[in-house]
């Protein structure tokens, strides 16, 4: 029997798992799949919109894999970490390792005034409405939605999902599964107008079209566009591409149809005047502004908190990039988001490119010191850092996958335990398998019911720990 043990159960950990099942070459296979949550599905529990029912729906697929009889869910197992289990241990238990444990830390944008209480990076934000332990359960609702006006830095789907949370209604998420403590700080919050800000143009932003088009669809909610700053962008003036250039991508050329049709006044959803800038009255009409050529330089402080945000001017430099124009500008804002990227942190015990935020590899075989690692192997954004879509871990598992299988051979003539979690649980450790989750998601049935909604995440480690625990929930 091959015995594998793959860290992580979010997309890539799972389809690793399912690339190993699907195989013909080993027919005798037992998979681990461990994860230092007690729950499953990693972003796509805790990282996709609470509002994008579709895309959450993936955790279906995934649940199929995570209850074949071959495999075993082991959650409350942390890796590398000082209160977990190191790679070295980890490999006396298995034949194979698979690292999929994904890029959880945000790239900073490295500018003074970054550090100023009001300025957060977007993960931290996801992670609060998406009920993540780790952040426990209202620390946004203490301080940032006290906030006017809120500035998020990038471009991409990151960036225009914090906007869509921010600048939607909270009785439009009241049917979702967001935490009570993140429900209520919505349903109070004072934010007015959240600007959406690049350094470069629009055909060079990262959001798909069916994410920009959402931000025109909400009901109470206003898309302002500075059509001068469209212009600024050659492919805005020349949307089946420039003369000399390959034709635009696709979904470039959706986006500046969008963004076109907004310029002429911005979109207005919900009836009604657009409402300035300030608290306004509960209701009132948000603004959602997307600015395009500003480079963050400085976050502004009064009052030892963040009052704004200067930005450098942009403009195209005719080589796909942009160059400083000399001029500023200064936007207000007592609450900033960073979404500029994602990078893998390192897992003490594993190799790891400080400047690539990965892990060295070759077709997925761990490398130390140049050299292949028996046994172990990574896949998902801490292999080829944070890039592609949910889907792109699929055809990067089986790459992983094809080399451990050419690898088996030799792998699985060390003797390794015949019962891991048991070995688990005598170094001190508290799996979680299968039974367990399934009783954290009946308790939190049981909470959406009582507070009159459908299933409502547990925010926190003691109250999920709980859940799992109780095998009567």
């Amino acid at each position: 029997m091959l015995s594998v043990a793959v860290v992580g159960s979010g997309p890539s950990g799972v389809y690793t798992a399912q690339a190993l099942l699907q195989q013909s070459r080993v027919p005798d296979v037992r998979v681990h799949v461990l994860d230092r949550l007690p729950t499953p599905y990693g972003l796509v529990r805790y990282g996709v919109a609470p509002d994008h029912e579709k895309i959450k729906s993936l955790q279906n697929s995934l649940r199929a894999v995570l209850e074949d009889e071959r495999v075993t869910f082991v959650g409350n197992v942390g890796v590398g970490g000082p209160e977990g289990v190191s790679p070295a241990r980890l490999a006396e238990l298995y034949h194979a390792v698979v690292y999929c444990v994904g890029a959880s830390a945000d790239r900073p944008l490295a500018v003074p005034g970054e550090s100023l209480p009001g300025s957060y990076s977007a993960t931290r934000f996801v992670s609060w409405y998406s009920a993540h332990p780790d952040i426990g359960a209202d620390p946004f609702a203490r301080d940032a939605l006290d906030a006017r006006s809120a500035v998020v830095i990038g471009v991409g789907n990151v960036a225009v999902d914090v906007a869509r949370i921010l600048a939607r209604g909270a009785d439009e998420l009241r049917a979702t599964d967001v935490p009570r403590a993140a429900l209520s700080a919505l349903e109070s919050s004072r934010v007015r107008d959240v600007h959406i800000v690049g350094r470069r143009g629009p055909s060079q932003a990262r959001f798909t079209t069916k994410e920009l088009r959402e931000l025109g669809a909400l009901p109470g909610a206003r898309v302002v566009v500075d059509p001068a700053e469209l212009a600024l962008d050659p492919a805005y003036a020349a949307p089946d591409g420039l003369p000399g250039a390959l034709p635009l991508p696709a979904v470039v050329r959706r986006n500046l149809e969008v963004l076109r049709g907004w310029s002429a006044g911005g979109v207005q959803a919900g009836g009604g005047e657009a409402g300035g800038v300030g608290a306004g009255a509960a209701g009132a009409v948000r603004r959602i502004r997307l600015r395009f050529f500003l480079r963050p330089v400085e976050l502004l402080e009064r009052g030892g908190r963040v009052a704004g945000v200067r930005f450098a001017r942009t403009a195209p430099d005719g080589a796909g990039g942009v160059r400083d124009t000399g001029r500023y500008e200064d936007v207000e804002a007592q609450l900033v988001l960073r979404a500029v990227g994602y990078r893998g942190v390192e897992l003490p015990g594993l190799p790891f490119d400080p400047v690539c935020g990965t892990v060295p590899h070759a077709a997925g075989r761990v490398l130390r010191g140049g050299v292949p690692s028996p046994g172990e192997y990574v896949a998902g954004w801490i292999k080829r850092g944070p890039t592609g879509v949910i889907g792109s871990n699929r055809s990067c598992a089986k790459e992983t996958v094809a080399s451990l299988l050419a690898d088996a051979a030799a792998l699985t003539r060390r003797a390794v335990a015949d019962d891991p979690l048991a070995v688990l649980r005598e170094w001190g450790l508290r799996p979680v398998e299968w039974a367990g989750w399934l009783s954290i998601e009946r308790a939190e049935a049981e909470l959406g019911r009582s507070l009159g909604r459908g299933p409502v995440k547990i925010p926190d480690w003691a109250g999920l720990l709980a859940a799992a625990r109780d095998e009567n929930a």
